[in-house]
């Protein structure tokens, strides 16, 4: 298998505009970012799958290294329809975003804003914990004879209330 230069350097240049236009917040740009790398995927598989052979139509005066392998062939056709559902699902949402508030650019929500700002301290996790915390001693936990066994900590029979 001989390896196209020309057609790596397309590949690369193809992925780097579209992972760049996939960060924008516009969502035209994020539109077009997605496309350029599903072409740029395709001719990856396209190129993966090696030279082009014969058909893959069984014949005995032909050698089996001499077929062409239908699978990235396959695989390009399953990736075009996926990319082509995604764009129409990423041009409803832009003609949606458009209709509603007359720009396609994605803003930031009021309530992310404000969780944000907020500590990344949390009580629960952050908490000092003692040192001792296994539940597995060596001795066996004391029991108050009193005690329910239904319902420890309260004294007397089946959880009721004789304090």
């Amino acid at each position: 298998m001989t390896v196209n230069l020309t057609l790596l350097v397309v590949m690369g240049v193809l992925y780097a505009v579209g992972v760049y236009l996939l960060l924008e917040r516009s969502l035209t740009r994020v539109l077009l970012g997605l496309m350029l790398l599903t072409n740029g995927t395709n001719l990856l598989i396209l190129h993966a799958g090696g030279d082009a052979g014969s058909a893959p139509l069984y014949e005995e005066s032909i050698a089996a290294e001499n077929y062409s392998d239908p699978l990235p062939q396959a695989l390009i056709l399953t990736a075009i329809v996926i990319s082509l559902a995604v764009t129409a699902f990423l041009l409803g949402m832009i003609y949606r975003s458009w209709v509603l508030g007359r720009r396609d650019e994605i803003l930031d929500d009021v309530e992310d804003r404000r969780v944000a700002r907020q500590s990344s301290y949390d009580v629960e996790s952050d908490a000092d914990v003692p040192a001792d915390t296994s539940e597995f001693d060596d001795a066996p936990p004391h029991r108050d004879p009193d005690e329910s066994v239904e319902t420890p900590g309260v004294r007397g029979f089946g959880g009721g209330g004789s304090r």
